[in-house]
């Protein structure tokens, strides 16, 4: 079986269609969830792009009517940013992953858990040359960290804690070194994925914040959406320090923060939320070997093993789990 992408949109003024032939999507251990109840959730989408005509509605051979002619397709790699925008007010006013009408490919419509799904054609991205299709399916987490380091701000010269070695904390990581952090201390409780937090480049590890031993901290992260990791980072801050609450944490989860220490220490605390002009940058950052995804990858699992590529999420193991149909 091979999976296609649909993307729809148009083009020259006129309707067009790309089809996508999937060649890898990333398992979200948060969308295992979504998967048991609503079969068509996943926002990681890579596939093969090439447009075609419609169908003409009076054509001699009795062809004609509604559709498209997929008869003369050449295909070339896309990977797929999944949100757009519903023009609010705080889309008009450049703030579009605010948007009061969210909508996002695999969150609030179907995604790439099917055969076919539509997506906006202006949110496909050409797949950069080199890339391939594991580290193509990588390109929509890293675009959510490019945008949570534009949040956070200049990083050069500091001491940056991270709590969670996850996907999301390892590009983190990445990228706040990139940045010219002077060190990333990083905190996760998986001893499997401290060891790979070092091998991308982790100053120091440890299970827990006050194991880290490295006094306090300019910029801390948190990458969990965990209340007590939250509290852990904002507690680790040196005076006039900036804490970025990376994790997605429920609707109604609550932190204790010291609104005085806030006050009298100037503590900044910025949220980051999903992706906001970010995902070609994410593009290009993979195309220049600036994250190196081997270690965040494990071999890949092939549709027919769909189901214990579930199981490795829910036993939490590896890291990135990755399902590559026909693999």
């Amino acid at each position: 079986m091979r999976l296609l992408t649909v993307v729809v949109g148009l083009k020259e003024r006129r309707p067009f269609i790309a089809l996508a032939q999937a060649g890898a999507f990333a398992n979200y251990r948060l969308q295992h969830r979504l998967w048991e109840g609503l079969p068509h959730l996943l926002h990681a989408i890579l596939g093969l792009s090439g447009s075609v005509e419609p169908r003409s509605n009076n054509r001699a051979d009795g062809q004609g009517g509604r559709g498209f002619d997929c008869s003369a397709l050449s295909f070339s790699g896309v990977c797929v940013q999944p949100r757009w925008d519903i023009h609010c007010e705080y889309c008009r006013v450049g703030r579009g992953n605010l948007c009061a009408n969210w909508n996002a490919i695999g969150d609030t419509v179907n995604g790439a858990f099917a055969e076919y799904v539509a997506v906006p054609a202006a949110n496909a991205y050409r797949l950069p040359d080199g890339v391939d299709d594991q580290q193509g399916a990588l390109i929509e987490p890293l675009s959510c960290a490019v945008h949570g380091l534009r949040r956070i701000g200049p990083v050069l010269g500091e001491d940056v804690l991270l709590i969670g070695a996850g996907t999301m904390g390892l590009l983190l990581l990445q990228l706040l070194n990139r940045a010219g952090a002077r060190s990333v201390t990083v905190v996760d409780r998986k001893a499997t994925r401290l060891e790979v937090a070092k091998t991308v480049g982790a100053a120091s590890v440890a299970g827990d914040v006050p194991e880290a031993d490295r006094g306090t901290f300019g910029v801390a992260v948190d990458a969990t959406g965990v209340p007590a990791a939250i509290e852990s980072a904002f507690g680790a801050l040196a005076r006039g320090g900036r804490l970025m609450i990376f994790g997605v944490a429920s609707a109604d989860a609550a932190v204790s923060l010291s609104p005085f220490r806030i006050y009298n220490d100037e503590i900044t605390v910025v949220g980051s939320m999903a992706v906001l002009n970010s995902f070609g940058a994410a593009a290009d950052l993979m195309a220049a070997g600036a994250i190196d995804t081997g270690p965040l990858l494990g071999p890949p699992f092939a549709l027919d093993q769909f189901p214990e590529a579930l199981t490795s999420v829910r036993n939490g193991e590896g890291v990135k789990i990755q399902v590559v149909p026909g693999g």
